[in-house]
């Protein structure tokens, strides 16, 4: 069985590394073409297992340009020879509706489209003219795949996609990495030493993060805190920009991407997320299972995700003192931040494992393309 991948980037994030796992998960049985719409965005590739047999095409019918009928088919017809056809979030939407288009007449391959956020530009509102290619793109597709349950609400209402194609499934890990300290050098380019605290959060360095924001937020906290940002994207330079203009650059770190979570997050003893948008952020749910407590912004599902005793901590969205202030809190009382780890442990290994997760993927995707090997 061959699967297509074609990913708005595939740079480290939680939807590329979710799509790794799986290909991990599925094993190597079954062969996979990925492809980014930012063609040089493919460092999550080295969390793809060396067993798996995988490429990165640089020749595949570009996804971003024009959505005319010549291209349209260009990109259809790229997707002939394969079995099962994954696409993921905005920036592969010209795939879908070219698929929607010449997908009987070229008798394409089963589509499963994976909207998994919205990028900057959509934060605050979504663009009608997008809701409505979305619509038609999706009309033809084997079934459309969310994290969270904002994302069905807008799916069905929004995108009026019918109850039956859509599919709510939550992110999950392998909560047992997560039970183990990391040594403190296990990181490249950055030792824990004694007596430091690590304020940490895992993050493409996107705008949409906003991470600036969370160095700020941190600035007030003592010298013994440091700031650890663990991933790669555009925003490095503001994000160390900042740290310069607060005097705080030498408490601020980014290691750049780290393809074993488990390991950076180990090392945090407190986690926080900055974000204007979020769905349903693994990166949380990595947090609690190592028994950390979270200060985050109400994006997405993040308060319905943590532990009760953990609410309290998550800041009302874009108020940035609130998130200081939840910040600062959890930080000065190292009893709060111990009894609400357990209790978001307690709810990643009940509620987030990823065995849900594996099998729901493999029920839909079995389901779309008739296949046994995911059976």
């Amino acid at each position: 069985m061959h699967i297509l991948h074609l990913h708005s980037t595939f740079d480290p994030g939680g939807k590329e590394l979710r799509a790794a796992r799986l290909m991990n998960a599925f094993g190597p049985k079954l062969r996979h073409t990925v492809v980014s719409a930012v063609p040089d965005a493919r460092g999550a590739a080295s969390a793809v297992d060396g067993a798996i047999d995988v490429s990165y095409p640089s020749d595949f019918e570009p996804l971003a340009g024009k959505p005319f009928p010549a291209r349209l088919q260009r990109l259809a017809r790229a997707m002939k020879p394969f079995d099962l056809v994954l696409t993921y979030n905005w920036g592969a939407m010209d795939a879908v509706m070219a698929h929607a288009v010449f997908r009987d007449f070229l008798s394409l391959p089963p589509l499963i489209h994976h909207e998994d956020g919205f990028n900057q530009d959509e934060v605050k509102r979504l663009k009608p003219s997008r809701n409505w290619y979305r619509r038609i793109a999706l009309a033809r597709s084997a079934g459309l795949v969310v994290p969270s349950q904002r994302l069905e609400t807008i799916a069905l209402n929004t995108w009026q996609q019918p109850r039956s194609k859509v599919h709510l499934i939550e992110n999950g890990i392998d909560t047992r990495a997560y039970a183990r300290k990391s040594a403190p050098d296990v990181l490249p380019r950055i030792v824990k030493r004694s007596g430091e605290k690590w304020l940490g959060t895992l993050a493409g360095l996107r705008a949409v993060k906003n991470l600036p924001r969370l160095v700020r937020a941190f600035s007030g906290l003592p010298e013994e805190w440091q700031l650890v940002i663990l991933g790669e994207g555009p925003e490095r330079q503001a994000i160390r920009d900042q740290a310069l203009r607060l005097d705080i650059a030498h408490r601020v770190h980014l290691p750049g991407f780290v393809a074993d979570p488990a390991k950076g997050v180990g090392l945090f003893d407190l986690f926080a997320l900055s974000s204007d948008s979020e769905q349903f952020p693994i990166s949380v749910v990595e947090a609690m299972a190592a028994g950390l407590a979270i200060a985050s912004p109400d994006v997405g599902d993040v308060r319905s995700m943590v532990a009760e005793a953990n609410r309290p901590h998550v800041a009302r969205a874009g108020d940035e003192e609130a998130l200081a202030a939840a910040i600062a809190a959890l930080a000065r009382d190292d009893a709060l931040r111990e009894s609400i780890g357990k209790a978001n442990k307690k709810r990643a290994i009940e509620h987030y494992d990823e065995s849900r997760m594996i099998a729901a993927y493999r029920a839909i995707y079995s389901a779309a393309s008739g296949h046994a090997e995911l059976g």
